[in-house]
């Protein structure tokens, strides 16, 4: 009873802190909203100012707070009925949507940049940004050929499992950074009359904005570093095996029914060894999220 109690109880902060997140990342992107139709000109695609304003947006809505949702979508508790297949598949899903809005904002400022012949590539926002773009799109290829076709040697998704993850966590908090600095830097080239340093209306608000990214960047990264809401082991799961290959543990079980009483227990033994090794792949697994 005690132990039912906390984990009711520890069921009840994760949803507390999902809401928090949820409802965080998404002010956020009704706040980038709100800076680009109220502050600004709005959103068009001209080449103008207007082309400009879809980088903010595009990267708060894509590379925030969709790409925050993929990081724990393994840890949503009422997901662990689902296949570990489909659940990868949705993972890998909002992570692509995550990079197209990624490489769409970042046309953008390359064609509003190229419109008004202003250089490319020369503030510490856009190296870092680029640098979060090149190693967000391959850490989902290697994610897709690796973790979701079924044509890695186990060994391999085993020894990359841990570079996967930290790796997706140190993107996520890497475009959180780029994000403040690039919003900063627009607010600073910006507002020239009254100037940022004045505190006007529209600086404040973004102000407020980058609060709201750098709180939920904190609570979606709490989330995913708590080894206790990671999904669990499929207890049920069946000894990963190469493609047209039979599972390990499958050829000693057939072969007992057909063996003697002796080996019998050697064969257990080995199958037992084989589903054990398998969880605790599939454990290791469970860490992803990137």
């Amino acid at each position: 009873a005690v132990h039912g109690a906390r984990k009711m109880e520890d069921y009840g902060r994760f949803l507390a802190l999902l809401v928090s997140a949820l409802l965080v990342g998404f002010v956020s992107v009704i706040f980038s909203l709100v800076w680009v139709f109220h502050y600004r000109e709005g959103l068009s695609w001209d080449g103008g100012p207007r082309e400009f304003n879809w980088h903010p947006v595009l990267v708060i809505t894509g590379f925030v707070f969709i790409q925050g949702i993929a990081v724990i979508v393994y840890r949503l508790p009422w997901t662990w009925k689902c296949s570990k297949l489909l659940m990868k598949f949705i993972h890998a899903g909002l992570n692509t949507i995550a990079m197209i809005l990624g490489i769409v904002s970042m046309v953008a400022v390359f064609e509003y940049h190229n419109a008004r012949n202003i250089p490319n590539m020369y503030s510490l926002h856009s190296w870092i940004g680029l640098t979060a773009v090149v190693f967000y799109s391959l850490q989902l290829f290697l994610g897709f050929a690796v973790f979701l076709l079924p044509f890695a040697p186990v060994p391999l998704r085993a020894a990359l499992m841990p570079i996967h993850v930290y790796s997706g966590l140190t993107i996520f908090a890497t475009v959180i950074a780029t994000a403040l600095m690039g919003i900063t830097e627009k607010l600073i080239f910006s507002l020239k009359n009254p100037a940022y340093s004045a505190s006007p209306p529209e600086a404040t608000f973004v102000n407020c904005l980058g609060l709201l990214l750098v709180i939920f960047g904190a609570l979606i990264l709490w989330m995913a570093s708590r080894s206790h809401w990671k999904r669990p082991p499929e207890e049920n799961a069946k000894v990963l095996r190469p493609i047209g290959g039979t599972p390990e543990g499958a050829e000693a079980e057939s072969t007992m029914t057909g063996g003697s009483n002796a080996d019998k227990p050697d064969l257990r033994i080995n199958s037992e060894a084989a589903r054990k090794q398998n969880l605790k792949l599939d454990e290791a697994g469970q860490r992803s999220t990137m």
